[in-house]
C-alpha cells in the first residue's frame, strides 16, 4: 500500500475529512452550550381552529401560564435553545388545566413559543368532569367552567358515550330551537334511551323520553313527531312537565291542569248510616222513619 502514491493520498484525504467532521461536530457541540443559547423565554399564544383565527383565551390566564412554567415545566424544558426537548416541553404544557393541546417551536436566538387550544367545555358530565366540544372529558375548576354566570347543560351517559352524549346534545339543542326549548339536561341511560330535560317554566320542568335507538332516524322520527304536535298541544295545554315518546303512533302527556276522565266526574254523594243498625246506605235506597211518617200525618 505505501509504494501506491494514489492509495496513500487516498487514506490520508478520509483521516483528514474524519478530522475536520470531528472537529466540527466538537466545535458545534461546545458553541451550541454557550450562555448566548440558553432560552430566557416561553411565549404563550392562542392557537387558530380551522378557518377560525385565535383572539385570545377564555380561561387560560396568567395564573394558568404561570402555572405552565412551573418547576417541572422548566424542568422539561431544560437545555438551550439547540437541544431543548420539545416534545417534553408539549407534554408538560398539556398537562395544564383548560390545556387541550399544545404545540411549541423554536423562535430565534433564545425563545421557545407555545401554542394552545384551549378547552371548549360544553357541558357538565355527571360525574364532576366536563365534556368539550370534542366530546373528551377534563377536568377544570366549576367556578371557572360557568360561561357567562349561566349554568352548564348536565350531561350524563354510560362509561365510554360521552362523543354520543356530546353529538346528542348538539342535535336537540338545534332541533328544539323551533320551539323556543334549550336543553339543559341531556341523559342516556344504561339501556341506551334517551331523555331530555327543559325549564319551561314548571316546577319539575319538562321532560321529553325518546326511548332507545333503534337506528339513525329513530330519535329524529320522534321529535319531528312532538314538533308538529305542538302547536295545538301547547293551545290546549300550556305547561306540559312530560312527553313520552316511546309509542310508535302517538305519545304520552303530562301537563299542569291536565286530569283523568275519571277525575273530571262529579264527586259521588257521601254514604248516610242507618240509624238502627250503624251501617252506611245510599241516599236514594234511605227509607222514611214510620214513626216520623205517622207524626205528620
Amino acid at each position: 500500500m505505501w509504494d501506491s502514491p494514489r492509495l496513500v493520498n487516498l487514506v490520508a484525504m478520509v483521516i483528514a475529512t474524519i478530522a475536520l467532521l470531528a472537529f466540527a461536530a466538537g466545535s458545534a457541540a461546545w458553541a451550541s452550550r454557550r450562555p448566548m443559547f440558553a432560552l430566557k423565554l416561553i411565549c404563550v399564544e392562542p392557537m387558530a381552529i380551522g378557518s377560525v383565527a385565535a383572539t385570545g383565551f377564555r380561561h387560560v390566564n396568567g395564573s394558568t401560564i404561570r402555572q405552565a412554567q412551573s418547576p417541572s415545566v422548566l424542568a422539561s424544558a431544560a437545555g438551550n435553545f439547540f437541544t431543548v426537548n420539545l416534545e417534553a416541553v408539549r407534554r408538560a404544557f398539556e398537562t395544564v388545566a383548560w390545556v387541550r393541546r399544545a404545540q411549541v417551536r423554536r423562535e430565534w436566538p433564545d425563545r421557545l413559543v407555545v401554542t394552545i387550544e384551549e378547552q371548549q367545555v360544553l357541558g357538565a358530565w355527571d360525574d364532576g368532569r366536563f365534556v368539550n366540544t370534542f366530546g373528551e372529558l377534563f377536568t377544570a375548576n366549576s367556578a371557572e367552567a360557568e360561561e357567562d354566570d349561566k349554568a352548564l347543560p348536565e350531561l350524563a351517559g354510560p362509561e365510554g358515550s360521552e362523543r354520543d352524549v356530546a353529538s346528542r346534545y348538539l342535535d336537540f339543542k338545534s332541533w328544539f330551537a323551533k320551539l323556543s326549548l334549550v336543553p339543559d339536561q341531556v341523559t342516556l341511560s344504561q339501556r341506551y334511551a334517551w331523555s331530555v330535560h327543559f325549564d319551561n317554566g314548571t316546577d319539575s320542568g319538562l321532560m321529553v323520553d325518546l326511548g332507545r335507538e333503534r337506528d339513525g332516524n329513530t330519535v329524529p322520527e320522534r321529535v319531528v313527531r312532538m314538533i308538529n304536535a305542538w302547536p295545538d298541544l301547547t293551545s290546549r295545554w300550556p305547561k306540559p312537565t312530560l312527553i313520552d315518546l316511546r309509542y310508535p303512533n302517538g305519545f304520552a302527556l303530562r301537563a299542569e291542569g291536565l286530569r283523568l276522565a275519571e277525575e273530571n266526574k262529579p264527586a259521588a254523594r257521601p254514604a248516610v248510616a242507618n240509624a238502627r243498625t250503624g251501617k252506611p246506605v245510599t241516599a236514594a235506597k234511605t227509607r222514611p222513619n214510620q214513626n216520623e211518617t205517622k207524626a205528620k200525618r
